[in-house]
């Protein structure tokens, strides 16, 4: 694989929003700001950015049926993704160095359950959303996937856009074997297929810390015997393990207390030892966190002002 320079995601943009005091709660999630204060989400970006993120992804996630309801979804939905798209451009264009916005595109029907995957009604949602991002994104992001099913929807939902596509997978907080997606089909059968698809990065989210370098060994191992280019990256969460029938964001998980800035660190940069070239976190990681990425990761000409 060709070597990659390192680049920072944002971290998780639902409990930045309740930290900083946005509207919050179930079943809404990250889109009851988006709805009620879209000035939260702005101010939840821009701390991002100033901790040193240089990739931002649209508060689009929970603009899903599972999170606002099928009436709403129909009504608003579009222009629900609209919104979450110019919010991110918003803050991108306020940066004084470039930044990347990735256009989220969420599991359709439940985060965690590949038992619920349905192929044609996630199609659906998939384009309205799409429509909604794609004047203002730079990058398609379908992130915490935990199936192949969901990601040959994704594909098909995007028919053949031009923009890069980035496919996010979420794993099976399982220490034991080799790494598994959350529908138990191996981490090496999922790379394949995304290369196959045409994803341009290969990621991990929303799973322990513990499980993320194992997977991505096995990512570069495939990317290595097809003869790809393609990069590498973790955004891992800080809740404890997740069960097999939960579903993410369906109740506010309690987050670790050893997973704070220092000890992400410490995470983050055996990914990057691990062949990850791009670097985030997810539910539970704050503009904190990535501000420590940005300052021990990244060499200095990377840095803020240099």
């Amino acid at each position: 694989m060709t070597p990659h320079s390192l680049r920072l995601l944002d971290g998780g943009m639902g409990r930045e929003l309740q930290r900083i005091g946005a509207p919050f709660r179930q079943p809404e999630w990250s889109a009851l700001a988006l709805i009620e204060a879209p000035q939260f989400v702005l101010k939840a970006h821009q701390a991002f950015i100033a901790a040193g993120a240089r990739i931002i992804t649209t508060n689009s996630y929970a603009v899903v049926p599972f999170h606002i309801g099928d009436e709403r979804f129909a009504q608003q939905g579009r222009a629900l993704a609209e919104r979450a798209g110019q919010l991110a451009r918003q803050a991108a264009a306020e940066s004084l160095e470039p930044v990347t916005v990735a256009g989220s595109l969420a599991p359709a029907l439940g985060s965690y359950r590949p038992d619920l995957f349905a192929h044609q009604r996630s199609v659906a949602i998939h384009r309205e959303l799409i429509a909604g991002l794609q004047a203002e994104v730079d990058v398609w992001l379908a992130e915490t996937i935990s199936s192949i099913a969901e990601v040959r929807a994704v594909v098909e939902a995007l028919d053949a856009q031009p923009k890069p596509l980035w496919l996010s997978f979420t794993l099976l907080d399982d220490l034991d074997g080799a790494p598994r997606l959350r529908s138990l089909e191996p981490v090496a059968d999922a790379v394949q297929a995304a290369v196959e698809l045409g994803a341009q990065v290969v990621l991990f989210n929303c799973s322990q810390p513990e499980v993320m370098a194992a997977a991505l060994r096995a990512a570069g191992a495939v990317i290595q015997r097809l003869g790809h280019t393609v990069e590498l990256g973790v955004y891992a969460n800080a809740f404890a393990p997740v069960g097999a029938q939960a579903t993410a964001n369906s109740t506010l998980l309690e987050i670790r207390q050893d997973l704070g800035p220092q000890a992400y660190l410490h995470w983050a940069q055996s990914w990057v030892e691990a062949g990850a070239s791009v670097v985030g976190g997810c539910c539970g990681i704050g503009p904190e966190h990535i501000a420590q990425l940005h300052l021990h990761l990244l060499p200095p000409q990377q840095r803020r002002g240099q």
